[in-house]
Formats: C-alpha cells, sequence, structure tokens
C-alpha cells in the first residue's frame, strides 16, 4: 500500500511503502558533489574542482561506456538517508542504520525517487525495530540504488 510520505511511524504496517517526491538529478548538483570532496578536503577556503573521471567529464564517462556523467552514489544514498529522516526523526539518527548499493547510474536531467517498504516490525526490549527495504527509482520504476534500514523507535515515540 502506498502512503504519503507524511504518514508517522505509528501508523506503518508490514508492507507498507512510501515514496519521497522526485527530485531531478542535474548536472550542477552532481557537480557540487565532486568538487565540494575537493573543497573539503583541501579547506583552504578556496573552490577546488574535481579530477577528470566518470562524475566529472563528459568525454571520459563515454570514454567508459556509459551516455554522460553520473551522479556519484553517495547522492542516492543522502537522499535516502534524508527521507529516512523525514520519517523516522531523531531516532533514526541516534538508533538507525542504512545500508546501500549502486546498480544503475543516475545521469543528468533523471528524476530520482527515494522510496521505503515496511519488511518487519519487531519487539525489542521497550522499542520496535523497523526492518526496512529501501531504494531510488526513477520516473518508470526502474530501481537505481537499493538497501536496507532498520530503526529503533522507543514505544512512546511512535
Amino acid at each position: 500500500m502506498n502512503r504519503p510520505a507524511t504518514t508517522p511511524p505509528a501508523h506503518l504496517t508490514v508492507g507498507d511503502e512510501l515514496r519521497a517526491p522526485a527530485r531531478v538529478m542535474h548536472r550542477e548538483r552532481m557537480r557540487w558533489y565532486v568538487d565540494g570532496l575537493f573543497t573539503a578536503r583541501a579547506n583552504d577556503g578556496k573552490l577546488h574542482t574535481g579530477e577528470v573521471n566518470i562524475h566529472t567529464d563528459d568525454d571520459y564517462a563515454r570514454s567508459q561506456g556509459l551516455p554522460g556523467i553520473i551522479a556519484d552514489g553517495m547522492i542516492s544514498t543522502n537522499w535516502i538517508f534524508g527521507f529516512l529522516f523525514d520519517t523516522f526523526g531523531q531516532e533514526f539518527l541516534r538508533r538507525g542504520t542504512l545500508r546501500t548499493k549502486y546498480i544503475k547510474p543516475i545521469v543528468e536531467d533523471q528524476p530520482v525517487i527515494a522510496a521505503l517498504r515496511v519488511r518487519d516490525i519487531a519487539r525489542a526490549g521497550a522499542d520496535l525495530r523497523y526492518s526496512l527495504d529501501v531504494w531510488c527509482e526513477d520516473g518508470r520504476g526502474t530501481v537505481l540504488t537499493v538497501g536496507a534500514a532498520d530503526v529503533l523507535l522507543h514505544r512512546d515515540r511512535q
């Protein structure tokens, strides 16, 4: 059953699916992420651009069999992480886990939708453990990133 992303965890049941609104993977976003890593690493107050690779250079990406630059996989992981935070709040930060795997490249101007499905809800002492399948898909339902997440919620905070 699909529910809007604003559903509070207390109303989630096994099998429920939530989807975040679609976000478009723009070229600028891809470059900000890569260049931000180099800029942070340098830590000298100047902008540093990334080296030539599949995330920064269309010609190089094409030479590797890709249609052009692709997004760094951590962007989709970050979007899933943000969706989990929006859904479960601070408890996800305190007592949550997330694992992801990148299975298809995310290309320029592609819509990306973070999603989750409740796989299991189990008692863990005074808490409930939500075990989740998580993923990002494109606007056609093609899965791009897959993963699993767990979040422990104190029963009072659901």
